[in-house]
Parts: structure tokens; C-alpha cells; sequence
């Protein structure tokens, strides 16, 4: 296994060495950072590829760096800022088991220069590098960067607002993570810290700026500068307030508060701008004030209630006074999420309970609030990705109508009857104003089915639509008179805006819409598929696959394929010519829609597939070329798996006109390493090996030395299809493997090697492992078993983790079953003397019921059973007194609860928690392995195959066993084990 040292060598950082500070270096960066802005692949990809690989390079970053402040080419300069944040993202974090990729030379200099170099850079730079000093601070601030605060704040006295303003952007992208961040005693002695640091002085700051603008109210130019550091003051005012009300905040409640409403009511004529989209200084300041409001009226509101009353006053003559225009609508929706979040609060009930107040706050703040405005409609027909995203993904937090719809529920908690009453009448009228002249009003109809949907829900899932509506709305009235008739309407390109409502009022309502009108809606649906509209047709792909998720009494779909039958052609034909609407060719809703269809319709797909696959492979190919659509490639790997899987389980030999059709697209991806398709296509792979029966095909065989290079192993995200793959690969042709590639088992066990040594996967190391113990010929495995032993046993001592030692138990075990329990002793015994005794008594015994899971249970309980009466030596040397407290032992591992403690020091970075750009691992649910039982039907109930064991055992040797029992096993175990011997009629002699 000597192979397995250069193989560690070649997975250690490429290019650990060192690129000189010197202009032949910066000058070939300026040429390959230039290439990586080149529209062209060709000159794009290998420029892109050999930044990759000298990124390991000590004086990398700080060559980055050099070129931002020294280039002459702005280009140049925002490129290397971009290259260098990025740079920070994928390498600043330290991740146990793997290399360091920033050496600690660069670290230091890195948070030496780096503060000085953003402050002094031209904007475009400095938020790359502020964005940069936040991700440094995630890791390093406070413990091992802690003079970041105090470096900052002496800079506040500076009174260059370019230098100020560089030093609040940065605070804030380093603080606006309190606000998300669970409670911890780490997180709050860090608030406390640099509320110690920076509370005093970000008030200083706060007053002083206030002052200024008073001083330069005329200047619009130094105004600009102020205001936007008043607003970066706000935005750090709700991160420092978001975990707790501060002590130091508290006591300056009054500097704060009454400063804030007098921005809230300040109203600067230089400040407004003719702009109707983009949002002025003056409204973001304003929104982010409302903000603040509402943290405290939610969080402090006993603190805060002296002030409440003029701040409701205030926010609500801002409303009243604000135009319909874009660029108010954060402000409008933060306004109204204040009042929001106050309505439901009981001790402010009372603000809201008259009638004239109820009446007025629906007319004047709900009602404009929803309408349908030119801007929308424009959103609706040319930027539908991001209409699409508000309406039904709700990050639409910022909208008008989004924040409108909140304060109908804040309402309705206390005065839900009067609200509705309110409303209903509205809903009337503008139905009634739609029935007049549906052509010219047809807004007025999507205002009344947006109010009557805000209004019923009270409760809202994404995988349920509304799960709790409002007694008072008649939803199946309203879905046959208002809704019904705008599905059936024959020409599905009219009103689209009214069709995508009465859509979208299906899919928000399929819970409580009885079933037989979910099945008229389905075939309107599908006919909706073809609109031109692309949030039409997406909203209808959208609709059918959440219908088709729904489950019925006995847990199968509540629509069923018999159901679906009629519509079943015209459904698959459907979904799939909406890829070719333009706009909608890579419609990740649509994707979805055939990946649930696939699903939901299951052998009723068969005879459609040899002409889906074609598509589906045709746009996989087209998709590689440039993955921009995460989601919708994954839809895709998942529907041709269910292709795949459902083809092949009617059929197993359709397999093979699979390959035909995906291996060469397969071949291009894994060419071209296009990074995110290479472990979707090992999964596919695995699940199409995995179906041959047990030959391994020699298309397959050619692939196989490339699965063992280093270098695809670099990626943690390739690692658990990978393994999953040479599984297969050990399944179906073990045998062919040691007869044809017998030179490969040696990079196979690197592999293992590799794996073993890193905490967060070692379990894959011994999935691999097992597999190969398992499947492959005895013989061809001889030479490395010692070996392979020492190498778990040094990861024994270095880092011994619960994790570990579930494996090792079952692989000790699988050995066990696979060569028999003296061949386990032997191997032990060789490495050195007496150590299969030390196993048994420090690991086994102690440890075996920590072992989850039904298949590693039985691995366990067969193996053990295998130690305690097929091993001589257990008889009769010294490791006889182990006897009996491993027999009690397994019968704790049948008995008793599992043991899933965990020590203290023990918390695993999750896989997912990995930083940087590396497509982390997606797993595809259609892709599924079974789980695999090594020793399947041979052995049923291992408690029988106990008793028969020892009874075998007594018969060999008679008194031994019955005395060996009686001296130590508690009283306990022994009574089961009369149990396991009754339940199998046989006797111990």
C-alpha cells in the first residue's frame, strides 16, 4: 500500500509555494485577471483555472491587493477586488482535517493593511473590501483580531465622512449578523464587547452628523454625504438593538428617539428627487427608521411606550402624504409593517379599536396600498423572474401589498369581524365595478380577489398553501362565481394578470377547496400551460405540482394517476413545449412540474419516455454548457432518474438504451469538470449500475481508473456520490476488478486512506471499506489487510470521535462474518501481541451499544456471536476472563436503548456548513440507494443464531459454557438468554 503515501502528497495544496512581490508577477495577474473578463470560454476558462491553482500561493492575496491600490486600470483594480473577496470567502475559514489555504504570514498582513487600504479607496473598491473584512471578522473577530474595533472607531474622529461612512459600511456588514444569530453566551460576550467599543461613539457620531446637517442644510452635495451616514447609523442602531435592549441604549433613549421622529417629519426639498423608481436618501433613511420603531414596539414596548404615540402619529401622516411611486415602496411597506406589528400587541389595542380608526386605516393605508399599479403590471410581462420570486416566494417582504395583506391579519387578530365587514363591502363594490365593463376594469377584480385572499388566510405553509382560514369568507363560493369562470375562459392569453390571480387562489387554497373542484381545476391547468404569459404558464406548472404533492386519507396522493389518466398525455406534452416558450427555457417551476408528474403518474409514463428522455438529455446538454439555474438542474437530474427508475423496474433491460442515450452527454460534463453536474452524474451513474445484474459493463471499466484521481476527491462535494459509485462498482464486479485492474487496488485503498483521516468523512472511507472486504475476492486483498488495519489504528489514537468508532465496531464485525472470527484474532494478534483482547475490552465491550441502526446491529450481533464461539483462543488463554462480559454485552446490544450520547467535545462541522463556492453535496431523493444487508437471508434473528452458537459451542467442549455463565453473566441477561435458548428448543451441556 506504499501508493497510498503518494497519495497523500498529491492531495496536500498544489503550488504551497511562494509568488514573488515583483511586476513580472503583477503584471501576468493584470493579463489573467483581463482574461477572466473575456465573453469567450475559450480565453475565459483557463485564465479562470489558473488563478484556481496558484490561489495556494503564499503573496497571493497581497499581490491582489497591491494591484487594487496600484493599478492605473480601474478595470483592473474592481477585478482584483472582486477576485479578492472571493478569494476570502472560499479560504479565510479554518476547517478541521483540511489544509490551511491562506499561509499565516498572509493572514497577518492581510488585517494589518486592510482597514487603511478600504478607507482609502475609491467607493466601487471599498464595499468589496469592507464585504472582504466582514467575512475575515465572522472568524477572527474578537479573539484574533482585537484591535479591529478600537482601529475603527479612532478613525470616527477623523471628520472625512469618505473615511466614516467606509467605517459604518463595514460595521454593519460585520454587526448585521445579531440579527439573525442564536442566542449564546459566545454571542453576547461579543455584543458586549463592542457595544463597550462603540455604543458612546456611534451616538457622538450620530448627534454630530445631526448637527452638521443643519449646518449645510443648503449644500445638497454635503447633505447627500450626511444622509448616508445616517442611515448607515440606523442600520447599526437595529443590529446593536435586535438580541436585547442594551443598558447603554436605554439610557439614551431619549437622544435617540426624538432625534429619529424628527427625521421621520423632516422633509428637505434638495433631497427629493425626480427619480420614480430608485429610492432617495430620504426614503431609506425613513424606512430604516420605521424599522427601529417597530423593533422596540415589538421587542421593549414597555420602555418604548412613551414614545409610541408620536411615532404612530408621525408614521401615519407619512402614509397619507406619500405617493404611489416606486421608490417609496420600502418606506411605505416598512410603514406599515410598524403599524402592523403594533395593531396585534394587546396593550395597544386600544389605539385601533374605534370604528372611524378601523374605517379610515382600510381606506386610506390597506386599500391604495393594493392596487394593481403600472409598475406591476410592467414587472408582470418584462421582469417576470422577479415578479415571480415576490409573488409566490414570498420575498416580497418589501412590497406594498405584502406589507398591506400583514396589517389585514395584524387586524384581524383583534377585530376580525368589523375588518371583514369592512372589506366584504369593498370586494362587492369592486366585483361589481369589474361586472360593468370587465374589459376596461379588470384591475379592480384582481384587488378584490388579493383582499378576499388576505383576508381568509390566517395560517400559511409551504408545503400545505393555507392550512387556517377566516370563518367569514366563503372560499368554494367565491372560487365557483369569481374564480372558476377565469380558468375555463377559452383564450388563456386574455387578462393574464386575472388568470395568474385565479390560479395562484388554487394552489393558496387546495386545502380547503373540497377535491372534486381540484380535479375541474386540474385539466384548466394544464391548458393554462400554454399561455405566452410566462408567470401564467409558471404559476400553472406551479399550481399542478403542488396539487400532485397532496396526500389523501391513507397517505397515497389525493390525486390519483387513474385520475390523471385522461390528461395524462396532454399534461407531459404540455410541460414540456413550456420549456420552449421564450423566456421560460430553463423554468426551474416547470422542472419541478415534470419531476412531480413523473412521480405522481409512475408506470403511466413508460410508453412516453423513449421521447421525453431525448428531450430531457438534449437539454441537459444544452445546460452544461453555462449551469446557471441551480434548482432547475436539479429538478432535471431528479426527473431523469425517476425515468430511469421507473422504466427499468417494468423493464430491467431497458437499461441499456439509458446509457446509450446519456453516456456521451455524461462524458462531455465529466470532460469538461463542469463542477456542479459532476456528482449529480456519479449518482445517476450508481443508480444505473446499480440496476444491471451482476456483470459490470466494460463502458463502465474504461471510467474506472478516473474515478481514483486525487484530484476529483479534492472536492468535498463529489465525495459521497463518488463512494456511493465505487460501491457499485465493488457489487457488480468485484471479481472483475481483481482479475483486469488489480493495479488499481492500491489507489482504491488511497482512497479509503484519504477518507479515513478526515473527521467530517471517515464514515465514507468505511463504506468503502465494507464494500470491498465484502465484494471483492479474499485473495486479492491479502497483501493489504495489515496495513489497512495499522492505518485505522493510528486514526484510533489520534482523534478517537464516537463517529469513528460506530464504524470501525461494524467493520470489525463485517471482517468477523466475512473471515471468521479467528482470522479477526490472527490480524489483531499480529500487529502486536495481545491487542485483540485490549480491542474487545477498550472499544467493544464498552462501546458496542452505541452502534444505530438495524443493518449495523446485526453486523454487530453476528460478528460477536462469531468471536464468542468460533475462536479458541477465547477459550482458553488469557482472554477467556473477556468471555462473559462480551456475551453480556451483546445481549445489552439486543435489549437495550441505544446509546446515542455524544461526548461534550465532540461537534462535527456539518458538510453543509463548509464554506465557499464548492457546490456542496445535493443529494437526488429519486436517485435513492436501498439499503443493503451484507448478510441478508442467512441469518433472521440473530438472538436465535446466539443460542444455537453456544449450544454448538457446548457440545464441543460440555460444562464449560453453563459454568462460564453462571460465575459472571447478571441475573438479567441470563434470564433472556434462557429466552433466546427456549425460542431456538435447544440446550447448553
Amino acid at each position: 500500500m506504499h501508493e497510498g503515501h503518494c497519495f497523500d502528497r498529491a492531495t496536500g495544496l498544489k503550488n504551497r509555494g511562494t509568488m514573488d512581490l515583483n511586476d513580472a508577477n503583477l503584471n501576468t495577474l493584470t493579463d489573467f485577471l483581463r482574461k477572466t473578463l473575456d465573453p469567450d470560454p475559450a480565453v475565459r476558462r483557463p485564465a479562470e483555472k489558473f488563478l484556481e491553482s496558484v490561489e495556494g500561493s503564499q503573496n497571493y492575496p497581497i499581490l491582489l491587493l497591491t494591484l487594487l491600490e496600484k493599478s492605473q486600470d480601474n478595470v483592473i483594480c474592481v477585478c482584483a477586488a472582486v477576485t479578492f473577496k472571493n478569494y476570502i470567502k472560499r479560504n479565510w475559514r479554518i476547517i478541521e482535517d483540511e489544509p490551511n489555504k491562506i499561509s499565516d504570514v498572509d493572514r497577518t498582513a492581510i488585517k494589518a493593511n486592510i482597514v487603511n487600504l478600504m478607507l482609502s479607496s475609491p467607493e466601487q473598491i471599498q464595499k468589496q473590501l469592507s464585504d472582504a473584512i466582514s467575512i475575515i471578522g465572522r472568524e477572527d473577530f474578537p479573539q484574533k483580531w482585537p484591535d479591529l474595533l478600537t482601529e475603527m472607531v479612532t478613525r470616527f474622529q477623523s471628520g472625512d465622512f469618505h473615511i466614516i461612512n467606509g467605517i459604518l459600511r463595514t460595521a454593519h456588514s460585520l454587526f448585521k449578523r445579531y440579527r439573525h444569530e442564536f442566542k449564546s453566551n459566545e454571542l453576547w460576550t461579543e455584543i458586549k464587547l463592542v457595544l463597550d467599543t462603540f455604543a458612546q461613539p456611534l451616538t457622538e457620531l450620530f448627534k454630530a452628523t445631526i448637527e452638521l446637517c443643519q449646518t449645510h442644510a443648503t449644500d445638497v452635495n454635503a447633505l447627500k454625504v450626511l444622509f448616508s451616514s445616517l442611515t448607515l447609523i440606523s442600520k447599526l442602531f437595529y443590529s446593536l438593538n435586535f438580541q436585547d435592549l442594551p443598558e447603554f441604549f436605554e439610557d439614551n433613549m431619549e437622544t435617540w428617539m426624538s432625534n429619529f421622529h424628527n427625521l421621520l417629519t423632516l422633509d428637505n426639498k434638495l433631497l427629493q428627487t425626480d427619480d420614480e423608481e430608485e429610492a432617495g436618501l430620504l426614503e431609506l433613511l425613513k424606512s430604516q427608521i420605521c424599522d427601529n420603531a417597530a423593533l422596540y414596539a415589538q421587542k421593549y414596548d414597555e420602555e418604548f411606550q412613551p414614545y409610541l404615540p408620536r411615532f404612530v402619529t408621525a408614521i401615519w401622516n407619512l402614509l397619507v402624504t406619500t405617493g404611489q411611486e416606486v421608490k417609496y415602496d420600502l418606506l411605505v411597506s416598512n410603514a406599515i409593517q410598524f403599524l402592523a406589528s403594533v395593531c396585534e400587541r394587546p396593550h395597544y389595542k386600544h389605539l385601533f379599536e374605534d370604528q372611524n380608526t378601523l374605517t379610515s386605516i382600510c381606506e386610506k393605508v390597506i386599500l391604495p396600498n393594493m392596487e394593481f399599479r403600472s409598475a406591476d403590471e410592467e414587472a408582470f410581462e418584462d421582469n417576470s423572474e422577479e415578479y415571480i420570486r415576490r409573488d409566490l416566494e414570498g420575498s416580497d417582504i418589501d412590497t406594498r401589498r405584502r406589507a398591506a395583506c400583514d396589517l389585514v391579519r395584524g387586524l384581524c387578530k383583534f377585530f376580525e369581524a368589523p375588518v371583514t365587514a369592512i372589506f366584504s363591502g369593498y370586494v362587492n363594490s369592486m366585483l361589481a365595478e369589474h361586472a360593468k365593463n370587465p374589459g376596461a376594469n379588470w384591475k379592480h377584480k384582481d384587488v378584490a380577489i388579493y383582499l378576499v385572499t388576505s383576508l381568509a388566510s390566517k395560517a400559511q405553509t409551504q408545503k400545505h398553501g393555507i392550512t387556517q382560514a377566516n370563518e367569514l369568507v366563503n372560499l368554494t363560493e367565491f372560487f365557483v362565481n369569481h374564480i372558476l369562470p377565469d380558468l375555463k375562459s377559452q383564450n388563456v392569453n386574455e387578462f393574464p394578470v386575472l388568470k395568474a390571480d385565479a390560479i395562484k387562489y388554487v394552489m393558496i387554497f387546495r386545502s380547503q377547496l373540497p377535491k372534486e373542484q381540484l380535479l375541474q381545476a386540474i385539466p384548466l391547468l394544464v391548458a393554462h400551460l400554454q399561455a405566452e404569459s410566462i408567470v401564467e404558464h409558471t404559476y400553472a406548472a406551479h399550481a399542478l405540482e403542488r396539487l400532485f404533492t397532496m396526500r389523501g386519507p391513507n397517505n397515497s396522493t389525493l390525486i390519483t394517476p387513474a385520475e390523471m389518466a385522461p390528461f395524462t398525455e396532454q399534461l407531459l406534452n404540455h410541460l414540456f413545449k413550456a420549456l420552449a416558450i421564450p423566456g421560460s427555457s430553463e423554468n426551474e417551476y416547470i422542472m419541478k412540474a415534470i419531476m412531480r408528474s413523473f412521480s405522481l403518474l409512475q408506470e403511466a409514463i413508460v410508453p412516453y419516455v423513449p421521447t421525453l428522455i431525448g428531450q430531457l438529455t438534449h437539454k441537459l446538454l444544452l445546460v452544461s454548457k453555462n449551469p446557471s439555474k441551480p434548482h432547475f438542474n436539479h429538478y432535471l437530474f431528479e426527473s431523469l432518474c425517476l425515468s430511469i427508475r421507473i422504466t427499468c423496474k417494468a423493464n430491467p433491460t431497458t437499461v441499456g438504451s439509458f446509457e446509450e442515450a446519456l453516456f456521451p452527454v455524461f462524458t462531455e460534463i465529466l470532460q469538461n469538470d463542469v463542477q456542479e453536474f459532476v456528482p449529480y452524474v456519479f449518482q445517476v451513474m450508481s443508480l444505473l449500475l446499480e440496476i444491471h445484474s451482476n456483470s459490470i459493463p466494460s463502458s463502465y471499466m474504461a471510467l474506472f481508473p478516473h474515478l481514483l484521481q486525487p484530484a476529483l476527491w479534492e472536492r468535498t462535494g463529489n465525495i459521497p456520490p463518488l463512494v456511493r459509485l465505487l460501491q457499485a462498482y465493488l457489487q457488480k464486479g468485484g471479481a472483475t476488478i481483481a482479475s483486469s485492474a488489480a493495479d488499481k487496488i492500491p489507489g482504491l485503498l488511497g482512497v479509503f486512506q484519504k477518507l479515513i483521516a478526515s473527521k467530517a468523512n471517515d464514515h465514507q472511507g468505511f463504506y468503502l471499506l465494507n464494500s470491498i472486504i465484502e465484494h471483492m475476492p479474499p485473495e486479492s486483498i491479502t497483501q493489504y489487510r495489515k496495513q489497512i488495519f495499522i492505518l485505522l489504528f493510528q486514526r484510533l489514537q489520534s482523534s478517537k470521535t464516537t463517529k469513528f468508532i460506530k464504524s470501525f465496531l461494524v467493520f470489525i464485525n463485517l471482517y468477523s462474518v466475512k473471515y471468521g472470527a479467528i482470522a479477526l484474532q490472527e490480524i489483531f494478534d499480529s500487529i502486536q501481541p495481545k491487542m485483540f483482547g485490549m480491542v474487545l475490552e477498550k472499544i467493544v465491550i464498552p462501546e458496542v451499544q452505541k452502534v444505530s441502526g438495524p443493518v449495523e446491529k446485526k453486523i454487530c450481533a453476528v460478528g460477536i456471536t462469531k468471536v464468542l464461539t468460533e475462536c479458541p483462543a477465547m477459550m482458553d488463554t488469557e482472554y477467556t476472563k473477556l468471555w462473559t462480559p462480551l456475551l453480556q454485552a451483546l445481549i445489552g446490544l439486543f435489549e437495550l436503548p441505544e446509546d446515542d450520547s455524544v461526548p461534550d467535545d465532540e461537534h462535527f462541522i456539518d458538510i453543509e456548513d463548509t464554506p465557499g463556492y464548492q457546490t456542496a453535496f445535493s443529494q437526488l431523493a429519486f436517485a435513492g440507494k436501498k439499503e443493503h444487508d451484507p448478510i441478508g437471508e442467512a441469518v433472521s434473528n440473530p438472538k436465535i443464531l446466539l443460542a444455537q452458537s453456544l449450544h454448538k459451542l457446548s457440545t464441543a467442549c460440555p460444562g464449560r459454557v453453563p459454568s462460564m455463565l453462571s460465575s459472571n453473566l447478571n441475573a438479567e441477561a441470563l434470564q433472556y438468554l434462557q429466552g433466546y435458548l427456549q425460542a431456538a428448543t435447544v440446550q447448553l451441556v
